[in-house]
């Protein structure tokens, strides 16, 4: 076991077997580089956050990978939701060398702090278009030792960019209301009319933009907001980023159509999004997004909150395993035909779209549970009364909710931030 066994974080408890020399967060690690006089390798990612699993098989549980580091380096593990502000400053810094940045965030540091080169994940060998992790790391480890001035150039140009970047996210102009009017512009350019949401993918909630057209429809009545949030939420909640049997919202879509999610849940999306509906049904008395809003609620309470002493869960993860991609909330055919009356099977299948090939990429034979047919249309093509089927449905639903209830669920990250605490109780109280 390293450094990071008596860590509060889960995420980096996970690492405390893995065979490097890893350090926390903290002057400790910094004052043995410069002491040492190595570079610093920086990984920050989640508890929740897929690559950075795939990464920390591949690469931080290889024992030839890990003599290279704890030769070459001094490496720190960071928790991106316990430190949010290390995680925003070398997101910045990486940005400025690969363009883009993201979990796992891989950062090459001097002994001070300040990165000389970055990306996110690498792979164990080339792949992917991308150099393997060892030739990486002995590749920076060369450069370090025998041309440090180029190091150094390199560190100072990264640096001034980020100075930059952060002065101007966090500078303190003058509010203007054209910034609102701005924001709207943006919203209904980049709105999908077909599908809702905005962009291509992969589709993010943004539910703080959905939130802004509540607000801004409730003071102008323009009916062309209330038609984007209504298109959206309706768009989301019938899809497979909302899990259908369990309630909440997964991070995100991979598709434009909301279908094939990454599968891990946010108290930090679940949040603002449970508002969401709340004022979509206030705006419109329409049940649909009341009983979405319920449906949160319940996921929230059975899964992602302390109910004996209080406060709500961090996250919940996407995979039980590695490398399995989400295979708690799939369903092939037969898992659904075993949990199921024909006759119940015979709506689910309609309902649900399962079928034989299924929407996993990793594995076609997986079916994503989205809404593919409204209980009329079902009843229609059955040729079955509408109450019959309802019922049917109903039933359905919950025989499946058990079914996978008896699966081994993925991992909850119990940690309790306020922030994101807060962020729900207001919601709770909406």
């Amino acid at each position: 076991m390293n450094r990071l066994q008596n860590e509060q974080s889960a995420y980096l408890r996970s690492a405390a077997h893995q065979p490097i020399h890893w350090f926390g967060w903290g002057e400790e690690a910094f004052a043995t580089a410069r002491a040492q006089q190595k570079p610093i390798l920086l990984d920050i990612g989640a508890v929740w956050c897929h690559w950075c699993h795939v990464m920390d098989m591949e690469s931080y549980e290889n024992d030839a990978m890990a003599n290279i580091i704890n030769d070459h380096f001094v490496a720190i593990k960071v928790d991106r939701d316990e430190r949010p502000d290390v995680d925003a400053r070398y997101q910045a810094a990486v940005s400025a060398i690969a363009g883009q940045g993201g979990w796992p965030l891989t950062a090459f540091l001097l002994p001070d702090g300040r990165v000389f080169y970055g990306g996110t994940y690498f792979p164990p060998n080339d792949r992917y278009g991308r150099p393997g992790f060892p030739k990486v790391l002995l590749a920076l480890a060369e450069v370090f030792k025998n041309d440090p001035t180029k190091v150094l150039q390199n560190a100072d140009e990264v640096e001034k960019f980020t100075r930059n970047y952060l002065s101007r996210s966090s500078d303190n102009d003058e509010f203007s209301p054209r910034l609102i009017q701005s924001a709207l512009n943006a919203v209904s350019r980049e709105h999908d009319v077909r599908y809702g949401g905005f962009g291509t993918e992969p589709k993010f909630p943004h539910a703080s933009a959905i939130e802004l057209l509540l607000q801004k429809y409730h003071a102008t009545g323009e009916q062309w907001m209330m038609d984007t949030v209504n298109r959206t939420l309706r768009a989301m909640a019938k899809g497979g980023v909302y899990d259908q049997l369990g309630g909440g919202f997964h991070r995100y879509s991979v598709d434009e159509k909301w279908i094939v999610p990454h599968f891990e849940k946010m108290l930090y999306d679940n949040a603002p999004l449970l508002s969401n509906y709340v004022h979509a049904f206030q705006a419109t008395g329409d049940p649909f997004f009341r009983l979405v809003a319920l449906d949160i609620l319940r996921y929230v309470k059975e899964v992602l909150s302390d109910q004996a002493k209080g406060g709500f869960y961090a996250s919940q993860d996407a995979d039980v395993e590695f490398g399995d991609d989400g295979s708690y909330f799939t369903w092939t055919i037969d898992d659904a035909r075993a949990a199921l009356s024909p006759e119940e099977f015979q709506v689910a299948q309609l309902r649900y779209n399962i079928f034989e090939q299924g929407e996993m990429p990793h594995d076609q034979r997986q079916n994503v549970l989205f809404v593919d047919k409204s209980p009329d249309e079902i009843a229609h093509s059955l040729q079955k009364p509408l109450n019959e089927v309802m019922l049917l449905l109903e039933q359905a639903k919950e025989k499946l909710r058990i079914a996978r209830n008896k699966r081994r669920a993925p991992f909850v990250d119990k940690t309790i931030y306020a922030s994101w605490n807060g962020m729900m109780i207001s919601s709770y109280l909406e």
